[in-house]
């Protein structure tokens, strides 16, 4: 079998890589119908991630269940989306079965442990990291409660937005719901990658009624209004949080999301967000350091960390399933899977939004 392998940044291989193997009896195997580059695969990509060897990469994936069993700084697995159709279930496996199709997180959870019963799923007491998926196979541990089944086997169209809730969607709704997102608030959303994108969309799903995105590009600017943006701020840094005041009459934003992860990006979310409002912050942190004393006189609310995707995915799949949402537009490059390195260029130079591979 052939995988992605980083080893270096700016170096993307394909090359053979080991068949996965059931390891643990609550593991699948998958065989990947569509999988993507990641926003977050850019890090190591572009070197903020420190590698020390070949990495295999990829953690964005769906694919069919074949067989289920009873900082960088070493090899470490990348990429986390996926969906497919289970092909194989052993004993241990019991929630999903031979034929469904079956979409799941980038973190693995049991469903069951305390943080999972509360919503947390990632940080589930027993999570492992999905990180092989832009590869033809994958095995995902903890099958029964990572994995959840549509109500049945999707139209080839579906498939990208089946495979954005694996991550990105799931990601941009958490960050809508961690900003508390209500009908009629005024929401700001810093970023406008695949993430931001979503997080736009989630905001008008959850009822907001203006939703300002931040973006300097046009194509970007456009899916931005397509999925319901309001205004649009092309501005950066301290000019950005001015035209946030002239645009909120100087209150700021009741709900601001943050889907970057930079310094920069994390002080202009805060300075954008009124007194006592809320902050979603989902972009992985990146040399982001706040000043207590600074954050204590704001009066903001900070809620973020890896998205319980697994929480959402029921409500995701329903939306995508009924039409009412379609997130697979943020896919606007469609490659074979062996051209992954290609992927990751178009992104990397804001050639594409985000890039959809097919093994």
């Amino acid at each position: 079998m052939k995988g992605t392998v980083l080893y270096a940044p700016g170096d993307v291989r394909f090359e053979e890589r080991p068949e996965p193997k059931i390891i643990k009896p609550t593991d699948a195997i998958v065989r990947i119908s569509v999988t993507c580059v990641c926003g977050s695969d850019l890090w190591p990509y572009r070197g903020a991630n420190p590698i020390t060897q070949p990495t295999p990469m990829g953690h964005e994936y769906c694919g069919i269940v074949e067989e289920v069993g009873s900082a960088v700084t070493q090899p470490t697995p990348m990429g986390h989306e996926y969906c497919g159709i289970v092909e194989e279930v052993g004993s241990a496996v019991k929630a999903v079965r031979r034929g469904q199709f079956v979409i799941g997180s980038f973190a693995t959870s049991d469903n069951t442990c305390p943080h999972c019963q509360y919503g947390y799923q990632s940080s589930c007491e027993h999570r492992e990291w999905i990180s092989t998926a832009q590869a033809p196979r994958l095995r995902v541990p903890l099958a029964d409660g990572t994995l959840v089944a549509t109500p049945d086997e999707p139209s080839d169209e579906l498939l990208p937005s089946l495979l954005a809730l694996s991550d990105v969607m799931g990601t941009g709704w958490f960050a809508a719901d961690a900003a508390n997102v209500k009908p009629g608030g005024t929401v700001v959303v810093v970023g406008d990658g695949a993430v931001g994108l979503l997080g736009v969309l989630s905001a008008r799903q959850m009822g907001a009624g203006r939703i300002i995105a931040m973006s300097r590009h046009e194509s970007r600017q456009k899916l931005a209004r397509e999925f319901g943006a309001t205004d649009i701020v092309a501005e950066r840094g301290d000019e950005a949080v001015d035209r946030i005041k002239d645009l909120t009459k100087g209150i700021g934003a009741d709900s601001v999301l943050e889907c970057v992860g930079t310094p920069e990006s994390m002080m202009q979310a805060i300075s954008s967000t009124r007194p006592g409002g809320h902050i979603g912050y989902v972009g992985v942190p990146h040399g982001v350091e706040l000043s207590g004393e600074k954050l204590f006189y704001t009066h903001v609310h900070l809620h973020g960390g890896p998205a319980p995707v697994r929480r959402f995915l029921p409500e995701l799949i329903d939306l995508v399933w009924k039409g009412k949402i379609n997130p697979g537009k943020v896919f606007d490059l469609t490659l074979p899977l062996d051209q992954v390195a290609e992927g990751y260029r178009a992104m990397d130079e804001r050639r594409a939004i985000k890039a959809l591979l097919r093994p």
